[in-house]
């Protein structure tokens, strides 16, 4: 545990000095969200219907913009090397960059989603739906998205690979993700996104782990 906390915090205070993942990932979404209203129109009423799938689709999108550095850093540097013989089973070092990944990304993206529904026009009723929501599902992302950060590390272009093998798994959290936001709390379809999440608390690490190894052998 203490190597895995030990990580945690590094891969926590480089996030946050370097900007990478915290800036890179939020100023995507605050992006998506303006630039989003422009192409739409004048149409406020289609605009309120769709924010909730575009604010999901926004935070998809922005999680996997900082996937490709998740363990490219560690391979560069040689720190992988190291987590085949930490004391901690390499599923929970996995873990912990996964949960400081999300606190950097996923996090934030939850925090700022008000403020971009003030611009998509989404209704006030609305809002706790959606960070509800973004709370319970955007952990899935960052975890089903270290599975493909792991096979595609060290791999020329492997940024467009790894969109390629992610982002169908993406689609049942978005499905799930925005029909929880205009559910209300009590929809059935945030019970299955926060299964999603477990799923991906169970399956991601040791997926990740897996391909770790298969590409350090």
């Amino acid at each position: 545990m203490s190597a895995a906390w030990a990580l945690f915090r590094r891969d926590l205070v480089l996030s946050l000095r370097i900007g990478g993942g915290f800036g890179l990932a939020l100023g995507f979404f605050v992006l998506v969200a303006v630039l989003l209203p422009l192409g739409v129109g004048r149409d406020l009423v289609l605009l309120e219907r769709l924010a909730p799938g575009l604010i999901w689709l926004g935070a998809a999108l922005a999680a996997l913009l900082s996937l490709d550095h998740l363990f490219q850093a560690d391979l560069e540097d040689g720190s992988l090397d190291h987590f085949f013989f930490a004391d901690a089973p390499l599923e929970l070092l996995v873990l912990a960059k996964v949960a400081a990944h999300w606190l950097t990304t996923g996090l934030p993206l939850v925090i700022a989603a008000p403020v971009l529904a003030i611009l998509l026009n989404l209704n006030m009723e609305q809002w706790l739906p959606l960070i509800v929501s973004l709370l319970v599902g955007t952990p899935a992302l960052s975890l089903i998205g270290a599975a493909g950060a792991g096979l595609t590390a060290g791999l020329r272009r492997g940024g467009l690979l790894l969109s390629l093998l992610v982002l169908p798994l993406y689609v049942p959290v978005l499905i799930f993700g925005a029909a929880a936001a205009t559910g209300g709390l009590g929809a059935p379809e945030l019970l299955l996104l926060a299964g999603l999440s477990l799923f991906g608390l169970v399956v991601g690490p040791v997926a990740a782990a897996a391909a770790l190894r298969l590409h350090v052998s």
